[in-house]
């Protein structure tokens, strides 16, 4: 079995998005280790979890972390999740490919189901990108 794919997603915080990518892409892929972190860290917000657990995502581990912990690591891929981020992040680990998503922080939104719907727009988004980053991996 060879390495897994690393894959680092950023947003400011690193409360929510992040966390879901990290947690969604885990559940999605084994061929996958899913990291997060934040420019500027806070706490994994509780909506998170529940978001996750509803869909019986696991999301033990998660836990907030700046950028700066992982600046040693290498990255397969490093994914920021809102343009914030990806302006604001004035280095990055060191990444094969660098890639922007920009989602809405369902932390800051006044809609009851800003979570769900977040949660699976990054989940379609991850769904996909699995698909196309080991598409290669099959044929060999």
């Amino acid at each position: 079995m060879s390495a897994p794919i690393k894959v680092l997603f950023i947003c400011v915080a690193n409360s929510a998005r992040s966390h879901l990518a990290e947690a969604l892409l885990r559940h999605t892929d084994p061929r996958f280790a899913a990291y997060s972190a934040g420019l500027e860290p806070t706490s994994v917000d509780p909506r998170t979890v529940a978001a996750l657990a509803n869909v019986d995502v696991d999301a033990s581990g998660l836990h907030s972390k700046s950028i700066d912990e992982l600046r040693d690591e290498k990255f397969d891929y490093v994914i920021t999740l809102c343009d914030k981020s990806a302006r604001e992040c004035a280095w990055m680990p060191v990444a094969g490919e660098v890639i922007t998503w920009d989602f809405a922080d369902p932390v800051t939104s006044d809609h009851p189901d800003a979570f769900r719907h977040t949660l699976h727009d990054i989940h379609e988004r991850i769904k996909l990108f699995v698909l196309v980053k080991t598409k290669h991996l099959e044929d060999l």
